[in-house]
Order: structure tokens, then sequence, then C-alpha cells
């Protein structure tokens, strides 16, 4: 697996094709068992990040691969229960993950997004926190077989802050589409992976808000393109999967998210497939923008401390 091209500094295809066939292999099984529920977008994303990309926040503790996805698929499951307004469910869901993931010190951000699934997809059986167990746990082999994890580090620091940043952003997300009427459409999970995972980041630029908004979006709309002219889920999701490696390619951008929108048609009711490419655009200008607004901020508040200490070490004594 751990195949690259010294020369470019790239990754080689072998990863790839593993990647994209265990995808492939899961959309199978739903069309075989004739269960829908089966195909997990989020672990697309999952076997591209962490077999493809190896992302060290993602494959430094593998024991987490399966665990964290597993108790907050149960999250929103449980909360998928009790019929409560819906902005409302999905922000206990989202605060519970939150705590969770504090709990077990892990910024595991695809967590985020197999709790949310079930309350995107309006699904309360139970058989999908199993389902997420066993192919969370099959990415977790790979990962330890091909010994992905190995020279990294297994403690990162979590910053607490940004996960009250991200909660914040997400009310005032869900609050507008409440407002608006389309609270059923607020929720993307591959989204609010996307902005999780942007509030880590130490720098966040606006070129990285546009191509982030942009190819989720284009992402979005190829996936709603395919589904519409292909009938066969199988050939439909090679397309998209191909089709995203050119994105990424063309765009250079390393967004696993990418590889997880596209899949949201075979699992999203049918009146929610259709505004796909317009919720992720608007959801993407919204909560990308208030990314870049609160990092500049940060920064702004760190360059005054910076000068700040700086005087201090060179004044008179």
């Amino acid at each position: 697996m751990n195949v690259t091209d010294p020369a470019m500094n790239k990754t080689g295809k072998l990863p790839y094709v593993l990647a994209i066939s265990f995808i492939l292999l899961m959309v199978s099984l739903s069309v075989w068992l004739q269960h829908a529920e089966i195909i997990l977008p989020e672990v697309a994303a999952m076997a591209i990040a962490m077999w493809v990309y190896r992302e060290p926040g993602w494959i430094r503790r593998p024991s987490v691969i399966f665990i964290a996805p597993t108790v907050t698929a149960a999250i929103g499951l449980g909360m998928n229960q009790f019929q409560t307004n819906y902005p409302i469910k999905v922000m206990l869901t989202l605060s519970i993950m939150m705590l969770f993931l504090r709990l077990i010190h892990s910024n595991l951000a695809p967590a985020i997004a197999t709790g949310l699934l079930p309350l995107a997809i309006h699904t309360e059986d139970w058989s999908f926190v199993s389902i997420v167990f066993v192919f969370t746990l099959t990415l977790m082999a790979g990962v330890v077989v091909f010994q992905l994890h190995r020279n990294l580090v297994t403690k990162s620091k979590v910053q607490y802050k940004y996960m009250v940043i991200f909660l914040a952003i997400s009310l005032c997300w869900l609050s507008i589409c409440w407002l608006l009427g389309y609270e059923q459409m607020a929720v993307i999970p591959p989204i609010f992976v996307v902005v999780y995972e942007s509030l880590q980041k130490p720098i966040y630029t606006a070129k990285m808000a546009f191509k982030q908004g942009f190819t989720l979006t284009l992402s979005a709309s190829v996936g709603v393109l395919i589904v519409i002219q292909v009938d066969s889920p199988v050939l439909a999701a090679f397309i998209d999967m191909f089709l995203v490696v050119v994105i990424t390619r063309l765009f250079h951008v390393r967004i696993p998210a990418l590889y997880a929108i596209p899949l949201l048609t075979f699992v999203f009711p049918e009146d929610k497939v259709w505004s796909l490419p317009l919720v992720t655009l608007f959801a993407s200008l919204f909560m990308f923008s208030f990314v870049l607004l609160y990092k500049y901020g940060e920064k702004r508040t760190l360059n005054r401390k910076n000068k700040g200490s700086s005087r201090s070490s060179v004044s008179p004594s």
C-alpha cells in the first residue's frame, strides 16, 4: 500500500486501486443485499484519506478509526429516535459528539459525518451502527496490516476551543436554514467534516476556502449528473470516483470529502438529491466564510500578542 513515486513525490496507483475497489465493494454489497444504508459516503472519504493520503490525524491511533465512528453513529441514531425539532436534534447530536471526541482526546473528523448521516437520511435502523463498525474495522485493518501508522506520534494536540467555534458556526447555519424553511436540507455531513478540519489548520486562506467550496460543489454536481444518466449504481460510483480523482488532480487539492459527496446521491431522499449541488454551494459559502473570518481574527490577535511580547523583550530594565 505504501507506494509512492519518489521522483514526483506523489501517491502511486496501487493505493487508489485498493481504496476505490473497497468503495465499489461497498456499493456492490448495497445493490446485492438491496440495502441502501450499506453505502456510507464517509467511509469512501476515510478509505482515500487513510489508504491513499495517509492523513496522520486520521491514522495515528488505529483503534480510534473504528471506535469513534461507531460510537458517533450510535449517538446520531439514538438522537434520531426522538421526535423533536430537526435543528435542535442536529445541534444536540453535534454537542454530544464533540463531548465524546474530547473524552477520547481525538480529532477524528469523519466521526462527525457518521453521527450526522442517520439524521440526514432519516434512518432509525440500528443495523446502521453495525454497518459502520464493519467497514471502519476493515479500514483500520488496512492501516495496521500495511503499517501506515508506523513512526507517527500517537498523541496529538487537541485544541478544544475549535470544537466550540465549530458548534457556533453549525448553529448559525442551522438557524438560517430553519428561518428560511429549509432545515431538512441543512445537513451535508462531508461539509461539516471539512469545516471542522479547516478550523484545526494553522493557516487558512481565502484561496483555500474558495477551492474547498468550488470543488465540493463540483463533486456534488458530478454525483447528481451521473446518478441521472447511469442506471447501475456500481458503474455510477466508479465514474464518480474516477471524475473526483480528475478534479483533485486538476485543482491540486487533497480533500477526502470530495469522494463522499457524490455517494450521498445514493442514500439521500430523492427530493433532496436534486438540490444537493445548490445546498452544497450555499453551505460552503456560509460556513467556510465564517471559518475564514475566525482564522483571520485569530491571526490578528496572535500578531498583536507577538508584537507586544517583542516590545517587552527589548524595553530597558
